[in-house]
């Protein structure tokens, strides 16, 4: 035991760092151990998955984005609901702008890859009937497979393959939508490292002064990384409701927030994962397409034929009915092309198609209104898979940063003598 005579100026201020050399490990290892949760996005080291790291969240981006979906699909949207809210005419009257914009276009294109000579020799006037009259069938055409659309919508859209695909193929989307759901929670879990390194940095300093054994540092740093993890951790998700003690109350961080983590998480979503843009590629390019090409090549072949009149029988006549019926097969394929990507540009007109979607779909408002009125335990769902099954990781990770950081705290108070 040490004679407290010894406590000299310089030694004074030694032990007197002790609390906020403790209090900035705690910081520091809690934020270091959030950033290797959702960095980096890739795999990075020499031998996977021993010798280098991936983030937790990246890696496990395949069972996380099942979470998520799950947690859309059964509390927060339906597909059929969503629908439901589009009217055929009405988007009939927003999509035949940009589609006779393309109209001439994509005639000339089909005639030309199937029918070179034959549509060479086809006068000008009969040109422009024809692309006049495939224009004149493309508002009932819309709306038929709308109504169609609306009427069993499953058939041809699935929505868990949508989220999963964007979430999976967009790991830094997934991390988005974890690290801005739960901003402050992450704000917490660093700034913890601090309120909770002090004093136990104070109860580390007074343990020093009568008891100096070398591996007392290094074992105070590795306590401190590892509860100030653990601790931050269990306050933001404990209580799940709120109890009052005395003045106090307790709630857990991340359901206190509930209703901004609802505003946050519906504007991620809503505008990266479920935009109108993306459900529109789904339809067209996933994995039901080709029963939306049926329903689309159905009502656009049946109402080109009865608006053909004279020009259909003289195509007919023409290039003969085997290849008039793959000819408007293929009109149907172009079109499927011609819509824009969900990432890509779009032309004023179909700008205001994705307006009208964005909102009538109401996909935003429906996702917050819905999760203010989740229950903590499915409310809990959004964040806690990010920490759940690996949480001893992200536990560890701080034991093992503060054991590093109180050897090298050891070294330079007392490594010299």
């Amino acid at each position: 035991m040490m004679d407290l005579a010894f406590l000299g100026t310089a030694t004074f201020w030694k032990y007197a760092s002790m609390p906020f050399i403790s209090a900035i490990i705690g910081y520091i290892t809690n934020r270091v151990a959030i950033w290797m949760m959702f960095h980096p996005i890739e795999f990075v080291g020499v031998w996977k998955p021993f010798l280098g790291w991936q983030g937790i969240v990246p890696r496990k981006a395949a069972k996380m984005s099942a979470i998520a979906t799950d947690t859309i699909t059964e509390n927060l949207i339906d597909s059929e609901e969503i629908f439901s809210r589009l009217d055929p005419d009405e988007v009939a009257e927003k999509l035949t702008g940009p589609l006779n914009e393309m109209t001439a276009d994509l005639v000339n294109e089909v005639m030309q890859e199937h029918h070179p000579s034959v549509w060479a020799r086809t006068p000008d006037a009969v040109r422009a009937t024809i692309v006049a009259r495939v224009q004149s069938a493309v508002p009932g055409a819309i709306a038929d497979t709308v109504r169609d659309l609306r009427s069993d919508v499953n058939q041809v859209f699935d929505l868990k393959d949508m989220v999963v695909t964007n979430l999976v193929h967009h790991k830094e989307l997934m991390n988005r939508i974890f690290l801005e759901t739960g901003k402050e929670e992450f704000k917490f879990i660093a700034r913890s490292g601090a309120y909770f390194g002090f004093p136990l940095g104070a109860l580390q300093m007074v343990v020093w002064i009568f008891f100096q054994p070398w591996w007392l540092l290094p074992l105070f740093g590795m306590i401190v990384g590892w509860f100030t993890n653990w601790a931050a951790l269990k306050m933001i998700f404990n209580p799940k409701k709120k109890y009052r003690v005395g003045p106090f109350e307790l709630h857990g961080l991340f359901f206190k927030r509930q209703a901004d983590v609802a505003r946050a998480y519906g504007d991620l979503v809503a505008n990266e994962v479920l935009a109108p843009a993306n459900i529109l590629q789904q339809v067209l390019k996933g994995p039901y397409s080709d029963r939306i090409f049926a329903i689309i090549a159905h009502h656009v072949g049946e109402a080109v034929d009865e608006s053909a009149g004279p020009v259909g029988s003289f195509m007919s006549w023409t290039v003969g009915d085997v290849n008039y019926i793959r000819l408007k097969q293929t009109a149907v394929e172009r079109l499927i092309q011609y819509t824009p990507d969900a990432q890509g540009s779009a032309s004023p007109t179909m700008q205001e198609f994705i307006s009208y979607t964005n909102r009538t779909m109401a996909i935003e408002q429906t996702l917050v209104e819905r999760m203010r009125d989740l229950s903590p335990r499915k409310f809990e769902g959004m964040l806690r898979p990010a920490f759940e099954e690996d949480e001893w990781i992200l536990i560890a990770v701080g034991a093992g940063l503060g054991l590093a950081v109180g050897v090298f705290q050891f070294m330079v108070l007392f490594g010299g003598g």
